[in-house]
């Protein structure tokens, strides 16, 4: 069943905590009126930050399974490991690397195309403005 689904927003709504999970996270809640989501698997594209497993934890969810891992910042083994660190009052089952490849190339085609947008978009604008 699944309860919650999300994707970043943090540009579109001004506000930097609306990462993916945190969005799927925030609806799952909404949907169990409960913010322990006991026995829900989160399922993410890209290993998660620091600021999600963190909420991850508080949320208590039992397991988490990503594809790409996120050398930069990920907060799930690759940086650090907030999900299984034994100082946390909860810790989360990591399923990692499910898809990898897939995952990173739909990440990297993804933020390709949104280069090439924000470029033509650019050039659209600046071809208005031009003077005939």
């Amino acid at each position: 069943q699944v309860i919650g689904e999300g994707w970043n927003r943090p540009i579109g709504r001004h506000d930097p905590t609306a990462h993916a999970e945190i969005m799927a996270l925030r609806q799952g809640g909404a949907v169990l009126q409960n913010y322990r989501l006991l026995n829900a698997t989160l399922y993410v594209t890209l290993e998660p930050c620091v600021m999600c497993a963190g909420a991850m934890v508080h949320s208590r969810i039992r397991r988490l399974v990503y594809g790409a891992a996120d050398e930069k910042t990920g907060a799930a083994g690759s940086l650090v490991d907030i999900l299984r660190h034994p100082g946390m009052n909860h810790q989360v089952e990591i399923v990692s690397g499910v898809l990898a490849d897939e995952c990173a190339a739909t990440l990297s085609n993804f933020f390709r195309l949104r280069r090439e947008q924000k470029k033509a978009l650019r050039l659209a604008q600046r071809a208005a403005d031009k003077p005939e």
